[in-house]
């Protein structure tokens, strides 16, 4: 029977995807009626400050190990072999670097958003060209994130794709509310236990239905799905071992290093040094949810041998082919096909919360308290609750704009991050790496990133239209491997601007995020230096410089502390630190009314 004519749920199927939406609709309850009630912007947005590293670092791989890696994935190795996996590499430095650089100086100045920190390093006008910048690549990135498990959840059941979207939205916007980011965290952990086992199932069937480990691997190294170390150092090639292994570490540092997602829930940690553990906790995590999602994409190789099927699920899409082959491998077991939809929706929802909460997070604390520090509390919680359900119907609505995109949803992921989030990283790398970089560069970087990175895109889209036709895919017959062959021989390479065009997705990252410092140094330095507040620069050019005369390096700028400084204290820290030192001052003298009033 074609598995594309069983387009239904079984009863089971649905009783498994119906606990999953409870359990994370029961734990948005459960916090939202526990411990503060989420009363305080600091438990409903921070946690309090108060979790520990295990959910903290199942959180972070939750965040952006969405239904668009355990789709996209596969379907990459499916079609191009295993030269993807290569990114794992990326993964030491790109956890590494966040760790010991990043979480130190945003955990000390204690601050909510990350953008908060652009602030103190530059100016306001930095910290909101900053926060637009983040809120306008999340809301893209959400999109994705809805579309993708709505139209799994179509092709497996039939079921309509726009009522799914809306369940997808409506499910993740309300526990998001309600219950915070304690209630995001915790859901996370749950949804990434889900994620694991819904893979690790449809894994298994498939080795035993394709004939067994040896099988597999026999059909899949005679296809040439199994890549070796590709060193080629054309920029232009879309995946060697640099661009994933090298442009990889970039990506990597504009998702783990400085999105607000991610530095949220380093700054939930109840210490420095649990945040710190929790970034190196989730590596091992990271590398098996790649492992699963690439020996998933072999195992269907080695079923279908290159085969296209997407067209029997109603579309063009190759995505379509993992859930051809989940519906393949999976009926006739009852259960397990709602447990895979199940695994996707939770990655979808892991990711999707996370988004909500970080967006509501920076629209609060970077463009709305500032101009309105008197706020009460009730007010600002109410308020922070409106904003995640406001984003999360945005988000709905930007699922519509996803299934006009040519690209796999991998792909138009890793762009999104490379376009927006490359200048991101480039404008945080600008404060806390060079001293001598001041606001006006900042800004001049940040806007000539922008613009560079969306010319790039532009160009790409348009010489991709005008270009000729794809390579065929290899699959396990020698006529296509002739067919390959004579192909390569008639592919001429792009030279000029199309070359420029060309770049790989992989390196948008990087490249985006040397334009911004670059750009910002000439700036900076043709309108002349500024004061730094403390803590706010990594002395990284002290410790590269270390052969350096000390009074060389001061005068370089090099040496910054990077203690914890008290301007970075909340307001009630401030007060309890004035009462102690006027207590003191006043077993020495008396203070009157006026006095008191004017140190306040």
């Amino acid at each position: 029977m074609d598995p594309s004519d069983q387009k239904h749920f079984a009863v089971v199927d649905y009783v498994v995807f119906a606990v999953l939406l409870a359990a994370s609709m029961g734990i948005g309850l459960y916090y939202a009626l526990s411990g503060g009630r989420q009363r305080t912007t600091q438990e409903f947005l921070m946690a309090d400050r108060n979790m520990r590293c295990l959910p903290v670092s199942l959180s972070l791989i939750a965040s952006f190990q969405s239904a668009v890696a355990i789709i996209g994935v596969p379907a990459e190795i499916y079609a191009h072999g295993t030269q993807y996996w290569f990114i794992g590499c990326a993964y030491l430095l790109g956890l590494f670097i966040p760790a010991h650089v990043f979480i130190p100086v945003f955990y000390r100045l204690r601050v909510t958003s990350a953008y908060q920190y652009l602030e103190l390093r530059f100016s306001r006008a930095v910290r909101i060209c900053g926060t637009l910048t983040f809120i306008c690549q999340m809301v893209i990135y959400m999109g994705i994130c809805v579309y993708t498990p709505a139209f799994a959840l179509n092709a497996v059941t039939g079921f309509e794709l726009w009522v799914s979207v809306l369940a997808t939205g409506l499910v993740c916007t309300l526990y998001t509310t309600i219950g915070g980011l304690k209630a995001v965290i915790w859901t996370d952990v749950f949804q990434t236990v889900v994620m694991f086992a819904g893979q690790l199932v449809v894994i298994v069937v498939g080795v035993q239905k394709t004939g067994g480990v040896s099988e597999v691997w026999r059909k899949v190294w005679e296809g040439n799905r199994i890549s070796g170390l590709d060193l080629n150092p054309d920029p232009t090639e879309r995946h060697t071992f640099w661009t994933l292994g090298v442009g990889g570490v970039f990506l990597m540092l504009s998702l783990y290093g400085v999105n607000q997602t991610q530095v949220q829930r380093y700054l939930s940690a109840r210490t420095e040094k649990e945040a710190v553990r929790s970034c190196y906790m989730a590596f091992p995590s990271l590398q098996l949810a790649l492992a699963l999602s690439c020996v998933m994409g072999l195992v269907m190789f080695a079923r279908y041998c290159g085969e296209n099927h997407s067209d029997k699920l109603g579309t063009a899409a190759g995505d379509a082919m993992v859930l051809y082959f989940v519906m393949d491998m999976l009926q006739g077991l009852p259960g397990l096909p709602g447990l895979f939809v199940a695994c996707l929706f939770s990655a979808a929802l892991s990711t999707i919360s996370s988004a909500f909460n970080s967006l509501a997070t920076v629209t609060m604390e970077d463009l709305i308290k500032p101009h309105f520090p008197a706020m009460t509390e009730a007010r600002a919680i109410l308020l922070s609750k409106a904003l995640a359900m406001s984003y999360g119907l945005l988000c709905v609505a930007m699922a519509y704009f996803t299934h006009l995109m040519g690209d796999s949803v991998l792909q138009m992921a890793l762009k999104i991050f490379g376009m927006i989030g490359g200048p991101i990283l480039g404008l945080f790398s600008l404060g806390m790496f060079f001293p001598w970089a001041n606001s006006t560069g900042a800004v001049a970087g940040l806007g000539a990133g922008l613009s560079v990175s969306f010319w790039v895109s532009i160009g790409t889209i348009l010489n991709r239209s005008s270009g000729s036709s794809s390579l065929p895919a290899l699959i396990c017959s020698p006529r296509s491997f002739y067919m390959l062959i004579a192909s390569l021989c008639s592919f001429s390479r792009p030279s000029g601007l199309k070359r420029f065009y060309s770049l790989s997705y992989m390196w948008y990252s990087a490249f985006n995020c040397f334009t911004v410092i670059l750009i910002g140094l000439i700036v900076s330095f043709l309108t002349g230096r500024r004061d730094v507040t403390p803590g706010t620069v990594y002395p990284l050019l002290g410790k590269l410089l270390c052969f350096l005369p000390e009074r060389l390096k001061k005068k370089l700028c090099c040496v910054t502390p990077l203690g914890q400084a008290s301007y970075c204290l909340s307001l009630e820290e401030r007060m309890s630190e004035f009462l102690a030192v006027m207590q003191l001052e006043q077993k020495k003298r008396t203070f009157s009314k006026k006095e008191v009033k004017f140190c306040i």
